[in-house]
């Protein structure tokens, strides 16, 4: 249920890469979350203001994922994000169960584990 998990969303934001390549970055990303027994739910992340004439229902935004994960998986996903994400310039949006939200950004193995770590500690109230 929403309202007792964690939602992260994870943006792929590279500036040497174009769309097509984050969105190939964003959608292996999907393939392998959605194999793990620790997410609730993950998808993409719709464009709530499409281009006019858009045929399609909805547009998905470039490069984003939101993922729905329990508080207690919430520590177990950091190792499988960090062996993917560690190494790519990613930001990350963590909504707690009770609303707030923070954002962080990383480039490299050792600020995604630090950035990883700030955000279990929000969660726990810190």
């Amino acid at each position: 249920m929403a309202g007792e998990n964690v939602i992260l969303t994870i943006a792929f934001n590279d500036p040497e890469l174009d769309s097509e390549e984050l969105e190939a970055q964003a959608q292996s990303l999907l393939t392998q979350m959605r194999d793990l027994d620790e997410v609730e739910t993950v998808d993409r992340v719709l464009d709530p203001n499409p281009p006019e004439g858009n045929k399609a229902i909805g547009g998905i935004l470039v490069g984003l994922l939101m993922a729905e994960v329990s508080v207690a998986n919430f520590k177990k996903l950091g190792g499988f994000l960090g062996n993917r994400l560690g190494n790519k310039p990613i930001k990350l949006k963590v909504k707690a169960p009770d609303g707030r939200e923070m954002e962080l950004e990383a480039s490299s193995q050792q600020e995604f584990d630090y950035a990883y770590e700030k955000a279990q500690a929000f969660l726990k109230g810190n």
